[in-house]
Parts: C-alpha cells; structure tokens; sequence
C-alpha cells in the first residue's frame, strides 16, 4: 500500500504540478498578445492541474500518516506543507487575475489591456513556480 501511494504521489507531482506551471507562466505571454481563446483555455487549464495538485498534498499527507514514526512531526515535512498551502494559495490568485484579464481583454472598449493582471500572475507565477521547487529539494534532500 505504501508504494501505491508514493507512486501516486509522485504521479500527481509530475503530472499536476508540472503542467500548472507552465500554464501559469505562459498566460502573461498571451495577455500581452491580447488573445483572448488562448487565455480561456490557459485559465480553464490552471483550475484543471490546480485542482490535480490537492492531489499531491492528500497522498503525500496520507503516505505520512501511513507511514507513522512521527514522520509528520519532522521539520522539513512542516516546511513542505506549509509552503505548499502558500503556492495554493498564489494559485487562486492567479485564477483570479486570468478571469479578470480575459473580462478586460473581452470588453469592446479596450480601455485596459491587462497590464496589472500580467505583472501580477508573472510575479505570483514565478514565485509559486519556485515554491514548488524549495518543496522538492526539501522532499529529496531529506
């Protein structure tokens, strides 16, 4: 059972992080290109993988209980975990800001063209991005 679950673990980690990265740091590319199709398939694809990436959490939270020993009470397991909830956190801000560029992007008007939502979801993007790697080293170092 234990190596089922470090399998989906790490499935879900490959899987659903990977791909919610790099759908997160394309959209500013398309929000400056003001395409609007692009972007509703990068923000339907963002809550897709986002939504996968609880998957990460719930397994490797249950590997640890399973696994018992107070693996749970380690540091870097505390670390990993809280840094985890934080880059969720980043990405439902992302999701947010896509919906609001591609509401600007879509109105007749053309008055904004989604300057701020770019540099936000750059920013947001970038530092969830380099979240999930400070969880990786912490996973594989210790």
């Amino acid at each position: 059972m234990d190596n089922l679950l470090l399998w989906l673990h790490i499935g879900f980690a490959i899987f659903a992080l990977g791909p919610v990265v790099a759908v997160t740091s394309a959209t500013p590319r398309y929000i400056r290109a003001k395409d609007v199709a692009v972007l509703r398939y990068l923000h339907r694809s963002t809550r897709v993988f986002g939504l996968l990436t609880l998957g990460v959490f719930l397994f490797g939270l249950i590997l640890g209980v399973l696994l018992g020993g107070g693996l749970l009470g380690k540091p870097y397991m505390s670390v990993s975990m809280t840094l985890f909830i934080v880059a969720a956190a980043l990405l439902v801000i992302i999701d947010r800001d896509q919906k609001a560029a591609i509401r600007l992007l879509s109105n007749e008007s053309g008055d904004d063209d989604a300057k701020v939502q770019s540099g936000r979801i750059a920013a947001l993007a970038g530092v969830a991005a380099l979240l999930f790697l400070v969880i990786l080293v912490l996973m594989v170092w210790f």
